[in-house]
């Protein structure tokens, strides 16, 4: 730079250096000195340019030794560079904008909460603490196709919630999902645990200085059931499920809440003996025992999402509801139980790649059939749909996997015979994760629910 200083003020001559009465020799010089100049200067430019440049989103490639296998499915798209400030719900989506159809986009600014800044993370989602060597998983954010959806803002999100009560019924995807939204509430206002079950599959948690109460509540079926099972999910009995009749563990507590998100899914795959009107009335994959009737799981679920969504669409009950729908899981060549593994690293960029498996699409196909027949029955049922399977599908790469303990491979020799071995989580999400940006949506379709009826 002190060069191109000292050119500059050797160029400093009385008058127009090309009109006057300098000799010709002199103009020759000038001119000279001026090219120079010009091409020193687009060089300076070019160095400071391109040395300025930065890839948006951090490679941190899977050494070719590791244990785990992880493979990536496709590499991440140029980032537009616009990070957006975060906002309690989007100031720019348009009327009736679709937040649910879009797709994943490079997000270099990461998480807003760490596995060392939130201590609420379940071990099994512990993905970090538990030893999975790849982050990129973690730089992506949901963007909708034809509008701005940026993350809510916390701070505000607390005090618009001062002195209300939001629950989460459903299952441990539930739970996953509340235990991402209190780590992100957690880096603006620590968090208090008023009351947790004998399984601490149920909780109450309390953030004091806004009054705001956060529950979840552990109902897998939403129905009536009694479950027979330990701590690792194996049944040692057939579940009993009471397809009339709502689980009170959640319809007793209903008339405290101010908002509710509520789900089913997965549970309703187990084999299951069916009683309505307090007799055996048949079953799900019960391989003909006591003679019942093979009816089948989205019998079953049918008859549960018609009578939760009766009872939460009721003129007395004044909760926004939230009905979740059902979330894909991703285990390739098995099951969890039959060697299933997920070890992808990045997103799938093209939606074509994205196929559901046949019992999460007729699940869905069912759980939309029931929400849009109880919204055209009764249109001011204050009930929104919170449609994240189609977002959660592109992301494979968000799921425990082996992680879902800590360093799985330890030990382990790298044969497939032993890794067949490794109990592999492809359904619950790492914290952090994908499931973060579960909240952007919910908090969009909570507090701006009119554009998006």
């Amino acid at each position: 730079m002190d060069s191109i200083r000292l050119l500059s003020k050797n160029m400093k001559i009385e008058g127009n250096p090309f009109f006057g009465s300098s000799s010709s020799h002199q103009r020759n010089q000038i001119f000279l000195k001026f090219v120079a100049f010009s091409l020193l200067i687009g060089l300076a430019y070019r160095f400071i340019v391109t040395n300025s440049t930065v890839s948006p989103v951090t490679q941190l490639p899977t050494p070719p030794d590791s244990p785990s296998g992880l493979t990536a499915l496709a590499q991440p798209p140029a980032s537009s560079g616009n990070i957006t400030t975060p906002t309690i719900a989007s100031q720019n989506v348009s009327s009736k904008c679709d937040i649910f159809t879009g797709k994943w986009v490079p997000d270099p600014s990461g998480p807003v909460y760490t596995n060392v800044t939130c201590r609420h993370i379940q071990d099994h989602q512990n993905c970090l603490s538990n030893g999975r060597p790849d982050v990129n998983y973690l730089l992506w954010r949901w963007q909708p196709r034809d509008c701005h959806l940026p993350r809510f803002n916390p701070e505000q999100f607390l005090q618009q919630m001062r002195n209300k009560w939001w629950a989460f019924i459903g299952d441990s995807i539930s739970r996953n999902h509340v235990q991402s939204l209190i780590c992100i509430l957690s880096q603006v206002e620590e968090v208090e645990e008023i009351y947790h079950d004998k399984e601490y599959r149920s909780k109450i948690w309390r953030f004091p200085s806004h009054n705001f109460t956060l529950s979840v509540i552990w109902s897998p079926f939403l129905l009536k059931a009694e479950t027979f099972e330990n701590l690792d999910g194996v049944s040692f009995s057939d579940i009993q499920l009471h397809l009339d009749m709502l689980d009170h563990t959640w319809t007793d507590q209903y008339s405290n809440f101010d908002y509710v998100v509520i789900s089913g899914g997965k549970w309703f795959l187990k084999t299951s003996i069916f009683h309505e009107n307090n007799t055996l009335s048949g079953c799900h994959y019960c391989q003909g025992k006591n003679n019942l009737t093979e009816l089948g799981y989205l019998y079953s679920y049918r008859k549960a999402l018609r009578l939760v969504l009766d009872f939460v669409a009721e003129p007395t009950h004044e909760a926004q509801v939230l009905f979740r729908t059902t979330t894909p899981d991703h285990f390739e060549n098995g099951e969890w139980n039959t060697g299933g593994f997920c070890n992808r690293t990045m997103p799938i960029t093209d939606s074509s790649q994205g196929e559901m498996k046949t019992e999460d699409v007729s699940m869905r196909d069912i759980e939309l059939e029931e929400f849009h027949k109880t919204t055209t029955l009764q249109q001011q049922a204050n009930i929104g749909l919170l449609d994240t399977t189609s977002m959660s599908l592109l992301r494979p790469d968000g799921h425990p996997g082996p992680y879902r303990y800590p360093n799985p491979f330890d030990g382990v020799k790298k044969k497939n015979s032993e890794l067949n071995h490794i109990q592999n989580d492809c359904l619950h999400w790492c914290l952090p994760g994908p499931i973060d940006s579960w909240n952007d949506l919910m908090v969009e379709l909570m507090l701006n629910r009119e554009l998006h009826r």
